[in-house]
Formats: C-alpha cells, sequence, structure tokens
C-alpha cells in the first residue's frame, strides 16, 4: 500500500507498538485505536493537520456553511425549550478547527440573549487544535474555555454538540471462529516487522451476549465500543440531573449487527488501519442502537436516528440554500448549491451520517424529530 508520498513508512509509534507487543503481547483494538490517534505525542490528532483540504478527511462544517448555521438555530430552539435559561453550558466535543462553532455563534447571534447566556466548552485534547479554535473563534462572541475530560466541564443545565466525535472512540472486535468467538487483537506479521491482526486464545465473557453460533458464521466480526457506551452514560446522566440536549451526528447504522467498520483515512483516501499507526485517521462506524439503549437506561431520552440529509431538510437546508444564493454571481450560487448536495444527498454524506438527539426526559421531541 502507498500513499501520495510512496509506500507506507514506520513511524515512532509503530516501533513503540511492536516493541510493546513483544514485551506484553498483542493488544486490544480498542488500545491501539487509542493509542493511534491520542497518543501524547505520536497520536494522529497531536501530530498531524487532519482537516480540510490540505488534510485527510473534510467534514461537513467544511463543506458547507449552512450546516453550522442550521445547527445554530435548532440550538436556540432546544434553547428556548429548556425555558432560555440565563446561564448554560454550550459544549462541543471534538470541535475539530472551530468551523462548526464558528458558524453555529454566527447564526445564534439572532438571539442575543442566547450568547449572554452561553458558557462556551470546547472538549479538546489536542494542542495543534486548540490553537487554531482559539485563533477561528477570537471576535465571535464567546471566549471558549477547553476541557481534556468531559467530567471536567462544570455540571450546568447543556447544549452539546458531537459532529464526527463517537467515530473516534475506540472499539473492541470479536471474531467468529469454528464453535466461538474470539476477541481481534492487535500483534505482529510473521518476522515480527510489523503489526498484524491476531486472534485471543481464550472466549469473551459470556455477557457481551455475543450472537450465537446459529446466527453467525466462521469469520463473522462483531464490534463494540464500551467508550462510547460509557461516553453517553455520562453525558445522559447529566442531561437527566441538570436539564439539557444532546445533538450526535456521525456516520453509522441504526442498528446493532455484524460486520467491520474500522477504517483508516490519510490524504482524502482509505488507508490500512495498522499501516503507519499516528500518520492516518482511524475510525470506525458508529452503532446509533447502542448509544440510544444506552441513553435510555441511564434516564435520558433518546430521539432518532434520522439521516442527516432529512434531518437538515427537515430544519430548512433549500429555504437556507436559495436565500445564501441571492445576490451572488452564478458561479457562487452554484458553490453553494453542490456544498449542501454533497452534505445532504443521498449518495454523498446524507444517508450514511446520522442524527441522533439525546434529551433530558422533561422536554418535548425537539425540531427535526417530532414524528420520528
Amino acid at each position: 500500500m502507498t500513499d501520495a508520498a510512496g509506500a507506507a513508512e514506520p513511524t515512532p509509534l509503530e516501533e513503540r507498538l511492536i516493541n510493546l507487543i513483544k514485551l506484553k503481547g498483542p493488544i486490544t483494538v480498542a488500545d491501539y485505536m487509542a493509542d493511534a490517534l491520542g497518543h501524547p505525542h505520536d497520536g494522529y490528532y497531536m501530530s498531524q493537520t487532519p482537516i480540510g483540504a490540505n488534510g485527510d478527511f473534510i467534514t461537513a462544517p467544511e463543506i458547507s456553511q449552512t450546516f453550522g448555521e442550521l445547527i445554530g438555530l435548532w440550538l436556540v430552539e432546544a434553547w428556548r425549550a429548556m425555558g432560555s435559561p440565563d446561564d448554560f453550558n454550550l459544549i462541543e466535543l471534538g470541535p475539530g478547527r472551530g468551523v462548526l462553532m464558528e458558524d453555529i455563534l454566527r447564526a445564534a447571534r439572532l438571539r442575543p440573549e442566547f450568547i449572554r447566556g452561553a458558557h462556551l466548552w470546547l472538549l479538546e485534547t489536542s494542542g495543534r487544535l486548540r490553537v487554531e479554535q482559539q485563533k477561528r473563534l477570537r471576535g465571535a462572541g464567546l471566549d471558549p474555555m477547553w476541557a481534556d475530560e468531559f467530567a471536567d466541564i462544570p455540571p450546568a443545565p447543556s447544549l452539546i454538540v458531537a459532529n464526527e466525535f463517537f467515530d473516534c472512540l475506540p472499539i473492541h472486535q470479536y471474531q467468529r471462529v469454528k464453535t466461538s468467538w474470539r476477541e481481534r487483537l492487535v500483534g505482529l506479521n510473521n518476522d515480527e516487522t510489523g503489526l498484524d491482526f491476531v486472534l485471543g486464545k481464550t472466549p469473551p465473557p459470556p455477557a457481551l451476549n455475543l450472537p450465537a453460533t446459529s446466527a453467525s458464521k466462521e469469520g463473522d466480526i462483531v464490534e463494540i465500543s464500551f467508550a462510547a457506551r460509557d461516553f453517553t452514560a455520562g453525558l445522559s446522566e447529566q442531561l437527566t440531573e441538570h436539564g439539557g440536549q444532546a445533538l450526535i451526528i456521525d456516520y453509522g447504522h441504526m442498528q446493532s449487527g455484524m460486520g467491520e467498520t474500522l477504517q483508516a483515512v490519510r490524504a482524502h483516501k482509505f488507508w490500512p488501519p495498522l499501516a503507519s499507526p499516528g500518520r492516518a485517521d482511524v475510525t470506525a462506524h458508529v452503532d446509533f442502537e447502542a448509544l440510544g439503549a444506552t441513553a435510555i437506561d441511564h434516564g435520558a431520552v433518546a430521539h432518532g436516528p434520522v439521516s442527516q440529509g432529512e434531518f437538515l431538510e427537515r430544519l430548512g437546508l433549500n429555504i437556507r440554500v436559495e436565500m445564501l444564493c441571492k445576490g451572488k454571481t452564478a458561479e457562487q450560487a452554484k458553490t453553494i448549491r453542490a456544498g449542501a448536495y454533497r452534505i445532504a444527498s443521498p449518495d454523498q454524506m446524507g444517508e450514511i451520517f446520522k442524527v441522533m438527539c439525546v434529551c433530558a426526559p422533561s422536554l418535548p421531541a425537539p425540531s427535526g424529530f417530532e414524528d420520528i
């Protein structure tokens, strides 16, 4: 496998992982993901420039300003449904370069009292991205505060946005063998010079409730993100106790099932997940059914999921696009419409991306989810 610069190159993180595995044995896929993305020195988000045309991938806010503007108006409506509190947390999980929050605040300024009451928190561990967020949000009307952990944010009524955050949370993989299941691990290749997938030697705990052998076949893979479930549990408990709503937007599946979704992207192209760790974005599809069940188990209400395209259309995407096109040149209008098409069309991002709202049980169905 090669990239734009040539063959997949060894990285300092890969050397560390090889030495660790030689010493202690194979590691879980979850531990591999955690290091590949978040190692303090050599993790992807600590050492690379991930987002944008010159990065490895591009997100909906970077494609069309309408995405963030509609989310901003949605948040204002959610704030009103909460009783328009004078003090509340406005939280973004994994805010990237700050583009989404910049667009959110521009739209939300239509309600000055919303801006006056908001305490802006950004959950971000990357120092590189914090610098970009600080530059972009300077003069946006709110001074952001940063947190490394969700638990570090002071409890309060909260409006939370998570766009392409949960796909980065580590997953465990389990593979069906002849008569049972084994955890899929990251070990070494035959000559011990690189990483490769291997299987654990003992069956996983029965409490995982993996599919029966009669309902699966040899080679099937099941993915479970305990990290995503734990995060959702903490988020749901806070919303239930203090009030508020969380909007979760990500690519994934509506129902739990079998199948491998672990993937890596580099220079806007797919990349082998175990190649050059720390130099590529490693993610997995979000299991929205599991997130919703976890939210309910911890006292919250889960609305959706609904496809991103349908959600944006319910919020008035087409109307907003035509408003932006007024007074523009034909070429500018074409660019605006092309961006909206890309984030909402079923054959682009509109179908694979889903939207779910987790909220306090006392609140009505939020905008975009009324009859779902």
